[in-house]
């Protein structure tokens, strides 16, 4: 019988604007499955207010049962074998009064195994192998995403910052030119007053 191992994997990633609450699905078909799921939020809808608040997210398997549960974060990574085949809920709620941006992804590692012939012994271990390395390697692009993810939330809240910065200096600048203005008639109208008094 020869021995053949398999793996597939299913990535899907999503950006989506959240205003209260969205649940995006996922449907897994095989029993023993490891889903590995991760979310950053990119964004809030509002130049003026970067929220450290962060989301909710409730996974729910196929049943309705609730799985696991992440509460009040701007990034999130979580895995797990799937007991129960059918579509998984992954339920985002948005606690703050602005809109958010999520950039959300779910990828499902699945090894299957098949025997054919007897004498290929030596050949299993070789694609117990190439399937790992396969998995490995679809796991750090996983990972890339997610940092490329937390990477464009980064220079989002960087851009904010240095808009904020430009607008205050500004703003400082010219309270600082009416103050010396201001200060500069006050001194004169001083001076003015001064020397009308000392003419008398």
């Amino acid at each position: 019988m020869k021995a053949e191992l398999t793996w597939v994997g299913i990535t899907e990633g999503i950006r989506f604007e959240i205003d209260r609450q969205e649940c995006p699905s996922h449907n897994v078909e095989y029993e023993g499955d490891t889903l590995h799921l991760s979310f950053v939020v990119i964004k809030s809808d509002t130049p003026w207010h970067i929220t450290d608040d962060g989301v909710d997210l409730v996974i729910k398997g196929p049943s309705g049962d609730q799985i696991h549960e992440i509460r009040d974060k701007i990034r999130g990574k979580y895995e797990f074998v799937v007991r129960k085949r059918g579509v998984y809920r992954f339920c985002f709620t948005n606690k703050s009064p602005y809109h958010e941006t999520i950039d959300f992804d779910v990828h499902v590692a699945h090894f299957a195994f098949y025997d054919q012939h007897a004498k290929d012994e030596h050949f299993s271990p070789l694609l117990e192998q190439i399937a790992q390395l396969e998995e490995a390697l679809h796991n750090i692009q996983f990972e890339q995403h997610w940092l490329d993810a937390q990477t464009d939330r980064q220079a989002i809240v960087n851009e904010n910052m240095s808009k904020r910065a430009l607008q205050k200096a500004m703003f400082e600048s010219a309270f600082l030119i009416g103050a010396s203005v201001l200060q500069a008639f006050l001194l004169k109208h001083l001076f003015d007053r001064k020397r009308g008094i000392s003419r008398v």
